[in-house]
Formats: C-alpha cells, structure tokens, sequence
C-alpha cells in the first residue's frame, strides 16, 4: 500500500466520523478461511478425541418392567359385608409405592440375595487396555455366587462376608499351587477353593469360599460394601416413576453395562416388591386369625362346660316347662346375649389397632351399655320366676350363648382362612423385565459429531485470537480510518510469484515476465499513473516536500531497492527525503 498526506486533513475529518466499531463480516469470513488449517486440525483432534472416547466407556443397556398399583383389593368384599367388616380396605398411591420401591426395605433383600455387597475388580486392565478391547468385562451376580471374567480365566465367589472394620477396604485375590491366597497389604490368608473358610485377621474375621480364580499368580481385587453403598449403587441407576398421570402404573427403568445383570437385578426388586406387598395386604387377615386361634379353645371350653353343667340338671330335675313369659324373656336375653358377643369381639379386634378413645370404640361401649341395662332389667324379671326355673333359664341360657358365640367364631375363622389364601395384594407385574442387548449409549454418531463441531469451535476460537492479537494492517479503509491519511493504490501478492519464490532451485524473476496480465502488474501500474499525475514536477524553496510511505500487512518499511522504481518519477526535493 501507498499513502500521500495530501488533503489528510479533509479527509481525517470526513473519515474520523465513521464507525469504528462496524464489524466487517466480509474481513471476518476472510479471516476464516486464511485459519482453515487451524481449524481443520482442531476439528480432527476432535474427532479423534471423540472416538477414543467411545472406545473408552463401556456400552450401556437398559432394562424395563411395569407394575400396576389396583385402589383397593376385592378379595375381602366377595366373602361379604360382615366378613369384610372385620379386615378395613387399604388405599395406596403410584407416587407413595414409587418412593416405596427405592427404599431399603424393598432394596436389602435384593442385595442380600444376589451378594451385591461383593465386587469384583480387574486392576490388570488399564486405560489403553479400555480402549484397544472397545469393552471391558464387568462383574455379573446370581443368588449361587459372583463372578467377573478375565483374560486368563473366570472368577467366581459364592462367600465374602468381613467384619465392620474390613468394609470398603480392597483384598488382593491369588490362585496358589494349594488353592487361594487373600491379602489387603497387612494381612494374608491362604485357603482352599470350594471351600469355605473363616479367618481371624487383625481387625476382625472374615467367611470366604472361593471356586474358581484365573491362571496362577493372575491378581483380582475383591472388597465387600456396605448396605448403604449397595443401596445407593442400585438407586443412582434406577429409576421409578408413574406413567402417565393418575394411571396407576409404575415404570421402573434400571441402566448398567451389563445387561444380564441389570435382567437380574430389576427383576428381583420387582419379586421383592411384590412380595413386600403382599405380605402387607394380609397383615390385617393375619393378625385376626391370630386373635381368633387364641379365643377358639377358650370359646369351646366354655361351652363343654356350660352343656355338661345344663346336662346335669337336667338329668336331676327332668324337663322344665317354662311359661310363656319365660320363654319370651329367655330368647330376648338370648339375642341380647348374641349382640353383646358380637360388640364384644368388635371391640377386642378394633383394640389391637386402636386405643379406648377411638370414635368406633366409644360407639361400641355406648352400645354395650344400652345392652346391659336391658339384660341387668330381664334379669330382675326372671328373679321372680322359681328357683328350679331360674337355674334351668341360666343354664339353657348359658349353652345357648357360648354355642353361637364358639361358631360364629369358627365360621369367621374359616372364612378367613380363606381370604388370607386368596390375598394377592394390590400390586400387579403387567411386564418383566426383559433383555434386549441393544446398546442405549453411548451414541458414537452423535458424540463424533459433537466432539468435531466443539474442536472446529476452539479451531475459529484461536483464528479469532491470533488474529485479534496480530497487530498488522487489516485493510485500506481501517488505515485511512486510523491514520487520516488517504491509500492511493492497494498492490495485492501474486499468487504465481509466491508459488516461484517458494522454490529452492528457482532464481529471482521480476514479475513483469512472469506474471505481466495479473491484478498485481496491473496495480504497480496504476501506482505509477497516479503518482505521475498526482505529485508536482518541482517544489519551491522552503516548501514541505511531498512524502509517500511503502508498507505490507506488517507495517515493514519498504526497502531500498523498491525505490528506484518510482524515483525517476519524483521531484528532487522528494528523492533527497528518500535517500
């Protein structure tokens, strides 16, 4: 670029009056592309990046299962309304049993049953390894033992239970010429396969049966969590929620890199769900039964002794004919009787749930005193009856009583029985979890794109930079912006030149031979014609010389030997300046 002072102040002013914050998108797109080197490296480090990482993590499967949650069960009600009086209806949510569901009480026996507790660790696989196999064996758990496979062979451990002190602390496992050897840097154990084993340490014993360990001398890491990690292990990758809204079906979900596994575990919490709910369904049922085995004797013992005692009389005093009156008393107390009976076995079965304050409580002590009156007044009205009539009327009275309270009770009970063997819960498995062995992440597709598209970002991120830092001329405009002084000819690079010069054998040429119909030729010309008609022929005495400055994109001052090119065409004072 060449620049005159001529009229730089008329132009500083017309030009200081533009924006200096404009951005030039076409600069910028320009700035791109002479970076795309840059940016094409980034985006294959990216690439490559993002394929070493899909390499890296293992592939992760999910397993499903649904369960639906009924309001209430009907097995009860079916029986009829006096049976189902004696068993109250549970109600139950989906969001209450889905936050059931990844409780402890649901989780333990799970863990307990598949030996959840125990892992297995192959420390002979590094990160190179992870990425070179594209996939790494994990450990695989059923109610007989724990296995995880190796290079050099399978491992499997039916038993590993340690003291408190020993849990989450690692064990190195060793096969022997004689069998096993456990140790944990401190101490050392050495035992036989298949067999189980106790060992006193020096924080505690441990019970171990090993049955199978890789080729001699292979190490394998085992150590035994605690409930609370196990629990926490399975929650962090499960999950339970309702599906849809107010359907009453659950949707548990479980992820992990083994897909035999995860089959197993969901399916055992499922078990242990169900199961979990069904005992609660009969809790009820059960605890009457119970309260009914423990009165039945009690009832029939009653009422062999009230018969032998109304046998009796009756064998010393003969048939009784008692008065019309009598009898009507006799079946009026005798339903009394039946009713204060019935109150009374409500009452003790509501007690076993409820205290003496309970509303249905107090309601049956109401009732049982209204009852008790009228008994207390049909009792002194029979006073007045004979002596052999009223020990026949309490005697008869007496058997009649004890043998309708004994069957009720032993037809209730039956009944019962019944209801207990047909309670399901309200719990119902519509699917099982199932293993599809198809892969749900990681995505290679999507992550070799993203990882391409975040490396050609940081690639434009470091054009931009090294741009931004790189303080050379970036156009004409923006100079004559910067400086108020006009460009009065733009001499761009010549592509054909450039290509010679990086030549090693090739000698300098000018470019008026090699290259004389480029923009570049065309451009000195033009420089030549303006500086012709633009500068004076001679300057007068005491008057400023006119000065023009060469510069390139890095502000370097043009040599000496591009000078004589123009100098014929300058006025002296001028040259002088130059020189």
């Amino acid at each position: 670029m060449v620049m005159n002072n001529i009229d730089s102040k008329d132009l500083s002013t017309s030009t200081g009056e533009k924006n200096n914050d404009d951005i030039d998108l076409m600069a910028l797109v320009l700035v791109l592309l002479r970076g795309w080197k840059i940016i094409a490296l980034m985006a294959i480090l990216g690439l490559l990046l993002g394929l070493l990482y899909t390499r890296y993590v293992n592939p992760i499967y999910k397993s499903d299962a649904l369960i639906q949650i009924e309001e209430n069960t009907q097995g009860i009600e079916a029986l009829g309304e006096s049976i189902s009086e004696l068993v109250g209806a549970e109600v139950s949510k989906a969001e209450t049993e889905a936050e059931l569901i990844r409780s402890r009480m649901i989780l333990e026996p799970v863990v307990e049953r598949l030996h959840l507790r125990i892992k297995l660790t192959d420390p002979n696989i590094g990160h190179l390894d992870r990425i070179k196999s594209n996939r790494t064996y994990t450990q695989l758990n059923t109610p007989d033992d724990v296995s995880l496979d190796t290079e050099n062979g399978i491992v499997k451990v039916r038993q590993f239970d340690v003291s408190p002190a020993y849990l989450n602390q690692p064990f190195t496992l060793k096969k022997s010429a004689t069998g096993f050897v456990l140790s944990n840097g401190f101490d050392e154990f050495k035992g036989q396969l298949g067999q189980a084993h106790q060992f006193k340490g020096l924080d505690g014993q441990i019970n171990i049966t090993v049955t199978e360990l890789p080729a001699d001398g292979y190490p394998i890491n085992i150590s035994k969590q605690t409930i609370k990690a196990a629990t926490d292990a399975i929650n962090s990758a499960l999950s339970v929620e309702e599906k849809g809204q107010k359907t009453g079906i659950i949707q548990l979900s479980m992820t992990g890199p083994n897909q035999e596994q995860i089959t197993t575990i969901l399916n055992q919490i499922v078990r242990s769900y169900v199961d979990q709910n069904q005992s609660r369904g009969s809790e009820e049922t059960t605890k009457t039964l119970a309260f009914m085995e423990t009165q039945i004797p009690l009832l029939k013992e009653k009422l062999e002794t009230s018969e032998a005692l109304f046998n009796d009389f009756r064998k010393k005093y003969g048939t009784i004919d008692v008065g019309k009156e009598a009898e009507l008393l006799l079946n009026e107390k005798s339903r009394i009787d039946e009713q204060l009976n019935e109150l009374k076995l409500k009452k003790a079965d509501l007690t076993t749930y409820y205290t003496e304050e309970h509303p249905l409580v107090i309601q049956i002590n109401e009732q049982l005193k209204v009852l008790n009156n009228r008994t207390r007044e049909i009792d002194n009205t029979i006073a007045g009856l004979p002596e052999i009539q009223r020990e026949f009327l309490k005697l008869s009275e007496d058997t009649a009583i004890n043998r309708e309270i004994y069957l009720t009770l032993l037809k209730n009970y039956e009944q019962l029985k019944i209801v207990k063997a047909g309670q399901i819960g309200y719990a119902r498995i519509i699917d099982s979890p199932t293993s599809t062995f198809n892969a749900i992440a990681p995505n290679k597709l999507q992550i070799l794109m993203l990882t391409t598209l975040i490396g050609m970002m940081f690639g434009v991120m470091l054009v931009l930079l090294k741009n931004l830092v790189r303080n050379v001329v970036k156009d004409p405009e923006h100079l004559e912006v910067t400086t108020g002084i006009p460009v009065i000819a733009t001499i761009p690079r010549s592509p054909l030149l450039s290509r010679l010069s990086k030549k090693k054998n090739s000698t300098p040429r000018m470019l008026a031979h090699v290259d004389h119909s480029s923009l570049s030729y065309e451009a000195i010309k033009s420089l030549r014609t303006n500086l012709m008609f633009g500068m004076p022929m001679g300057t007068a005495v005491g008057q400023p010389a006119q000065v023009i400055l060469i510069t390139g994109e890095s502000l370097v001052w043009a040599s000496r030997l591009s000078l004589p090119i123009y100098q014929r065409y300058l006025p002296s004072s001028t040259k002088k300046s130059w020189s």
